[in-house]
């Protein structure tokens, strides 16, 4: 028996030569014989780089594991080796034959994370004057810990993995070579139910993520969609010519001066200057790009330096084509488009697009092309980053984006996400920018790839950073500068789209978040629970909303257009009468009509089957409430139980008719099938009573 340490109790269940990855899928490289790949004996670092896929959102540094620091101490080196490999490889036979179960961690960002927990109670142990290994350490040290870490304010997720970590080193004690404490401090309970009990105010909270504030969320995302559907024209012209001025370049500069000469001669030819800073400013020729118009490389010493006879020439005619007012900033693209400023005047949206700034707007572009989607699709951050090239398919007949899911699998499995038009068109341009093969979102200069890899949040930093520092010019609202994460965004459009009836289902599908139920889980009504700063702005559109289809009813009626049937539509036309009488006896106009509309209490929830009229503060007649048990807090009529069919509040509307014709052949169809089971007839027959009630209401044929 070979002990290399004298606390060990027996050896290692892993030899030093075995590898760390055992049972994934590794990359072509890594299948090399003689390749490179982690083992157990490594006590330095951990390096899966061309060993495992890396998520496109990871940096190379991410996907490494480095025991240092206090990890440098061998008996702390080889308990978290030891602890890593049987979390890395839950089905390893040594590991199954100790019968130790651990939580599975297929990522090696999660390896980092363990090593991290594991460097820090070795360094709070030293601080608090424990000894020095934790085979003297006992089950009251481990409680410690985490009250120490609660009494410093560590957010709560935070806590909880240092919970599951002990644990988890509880659990595998037994079969660790080196002692470790092997009682569970928190025996029977969840690490969720130790940091609940340990921090009283923020038992039963909820899903921490906070929603990007709406006084940031609307700029942003206006901002985008102006980078993404009017610049990005501009700017993706301006990089196609230079792409054909390059192209098209002479290494030599002979016959620079004929060149020069018979350009000059063409009126519509222009010479290139820079942006000038202020009005007063001279135009400064942009000496480059001269050179790729006249069709040369980049050598501005053919131009601008060296005291020739020949070059003094040149500068003469370019010189006093500059005198003549020939100048242009907008060389490459020509004029751009047009924008109101906010001094109120118009003009183009960018001062002059050249060589220089061309990277920077590419870059923007990038960037507003991330917001967009991180913004309108639901999709986490690792997900946009793995979409690739030509990722726009269409699924179930509606139009989505393939890509990776990485959360939480280890086969990362390929998913879709429901897509609109703007998203579409954000991924277009941003594919239309990128310089990687294969993604879609990656560094756009060709000196800064390295690995390929960029990161959401510094997108989300810089593009509002560009957006603000240019609004002279393009005219855009200013963004507040708070914070935000790609996270958030997902967090913001779920609680968004739970404004809609029955969108719990639908959302859960879109964010992934899957249940044995197959419908959506706690954590889908998590991301979707309404938020105090958006509640507000939601309640004051949905009123705004609201008064504009009340007056649309309005105007209808008063030209004699039929705006609803049922006793609710009498008793909204009766009050719109009304209004009609008071305007006239005050010979009033369109403004005091709709002053009184605003102030005339008009009850009206539109919805797809038919229009609610009742009073939530005092539903009178609601056919939904009849023996009905409402829900604690409930105020109003009960959605769920609507029958518009007998209902005196209930107002059929003429875009409700086509519906309820449709339902009705539909319904006639499933009963006359003689392969239609009874009581599926019987269903059909009862629909069909309730639609003819309806197309009776309004006088339609049965």
């Amino acid at each position: 028996m070979i002990l290399t340490l004298p606390q060990q109790r027996r050896p290692s269940l892993f030899l030093d030569i075995e590898p760390v990855v055992r049972g994934r899928s590794l990359l072509p490289e890594a299948r090399e014989p003689g390749a490179y790949v982690p083992r157990f004996g490594d006590s330095g670092s951990w390096n899966f780089n061309g060993v495992l896929k890396r998520p496109a959102n990871v940096s190379a540094g991410n996907w490494k594991i480095h025991f240092s620091l206090e990890l440098e101490d061998p008996y702390w080196n080889l308990l978290a080796r030891e602890f890593m490999m049987f979390a890395f490889n839950p089905r390893h036979p040594q590991v199954l034959k100790s019968g130790v179960v651990l939580e599975g961690s297929g990522d090696p960002r999660t390896l980092a994370h363990i090593a991290s927990r594991i460097r820090t109670a070795a360094r709070w142990g030293h601080e608090s004057g424990l000894p020095a290994h934790p085979d003297a350490w006992t089950v009251e040290d481990l409680r410690q810990r985490i009250i120490d870490l609660t009494a410093e304010g560590t957010a709560a997720g935070t806590v909880r993995s240092h919970v599951s970590n002990l644990k988890g080193l509880a659990a595998a004690a037994p079969a660790l070579s080196l002692p470790w404490p092997t009682e569970d401090p928190w025996p029977g309970q969840s690490a969720r139910a130790v940091v609940r009990a340990l921090v009283q105010d923020r038992a039963g909270k909820k899903l921490s993520t906070p929603c990007v504030p709406p006084q940031t969320w609307f700029p942003l995302i206006r901002a985008a969609w102006a980078y993404i559907h009017d610049f990005a024209p501009d700017v993706l012209r301006a990089d196609r010519r230079v792409r054909e001025l390059l192209a098209a370049a002479n290494s030599s500069t002979r016959g620079i001066d004929g060149r020069l000469e018979e350009w000059l001669a063409d009126p519509q030819n222009k010479i290139p200057v820079h942006p000038a800073a202020s009005n007063d400013q001279p135009p400064q020729v942009n000496w480059s790009l001269l050179m790729l118009l006249l069709g040369f490389e980049v050598r501005r010493s053919a131009l601008s330096t060296w005291p020739s006879s020949h070059l003094k020439r040149r500068r003469t005619l370019i010189m006093d084509a500059v005198a003549e007012g020939r100048t242009t900033s907008h060389a490459l693209t020509g004029e751009l488009r047009q924008v109101a400023r906010p001094d109120g005047s118009t003009g183009p949206w960018h001062p002059g697009i050249c060589r220089r700034s061309l990277t920077d707007l590419k870059t923007a572009l990038r960037d507003a092309a991330f917001a967009l989607v991180v913004g309108l699709s639901m999709m986490r951050d690792s997900e946009i980053h793995e979409i690739l090239r030509d990722p726009v398919v269409e699924h179930y007949s509606t139009p989505a984006v393939a890509s990776t899911k990485i959360k939480g699998t280890t086969n990362r499995p390929g998913k879709h996400w429901w897509i609109s038009e703007p998203v579409v068109e954000a991924l277009a341009v941003a594919e239309a920018v990128s310089l990687h093969p294969e993604r879609v979102f990656s560094p756009v200069s060709a000196s800064k790839q390295e690995d390929g890899t960029v990161k959401g949040v510094r997108m989300l930093a810089a593009f509002v950073n560009f957006v603000n520092g240019n609004r002279v010019w393009t005219g855009l609202d200013e963004i507040p500068s708070t914070y935000i994460r790609p996270h958030m965004f997902r967090k913001t459009m779920a609680m968004l789209t739970d404004e809609f009836p029955g969108s719990e289902i639908a959302t859960g599908i879109q964010l992934k978040h899957i249940a044995a139920r197959a419908l959506a889980n706690a954590t889908t009504q998590s991301y979707a629970a309404s938020d105090a700063e958006w509640a507000k702005y939601l309640e004051d559109a949905l009123d705004n909303v609201k008064f504009r289809k009340i007056k649309d009813l309005y105007l209808r009626h008063a030209e004699g257009e039929e705006i609803g049937f049922g006793p609710g539509a009498e008793r909204v036309k009766d009050a719109f009468d009304q209004i009609t009488a008071t305007v006239r006896a005050r010979n009033g106009d369109a403004r005091t009509a709709e002053a009184l509309l605003r102030t005339t209490r008009i009850h009206i929830r539109f919805g797809m089957l038919n229009n609610c009229t009742a009073d939530h503060t005092n539903p009178v007649g609601a056919a939904c409430l009849e023996n009905a048990i409402a829900p604690e807090g409930h105020v109003g009529p009960l959605d769920e139980r609507c029958r518009p069919d007998r209902c005196a509040n209930s107002m059929i509307g003429p875009e409700h008719l086509p519906i309820y014709d449709s339902h009705q052949r539909k319904q006639l169809q499933i009963i006359n099938s003689p392969s239609i089971p009874a009581c599926r007839r019987d269903l059909a027959e009862r629909e069909v009573e309730i639609t003819r009630n309806v197309l009776k209401l309004a006088g339609q044929p049965q």
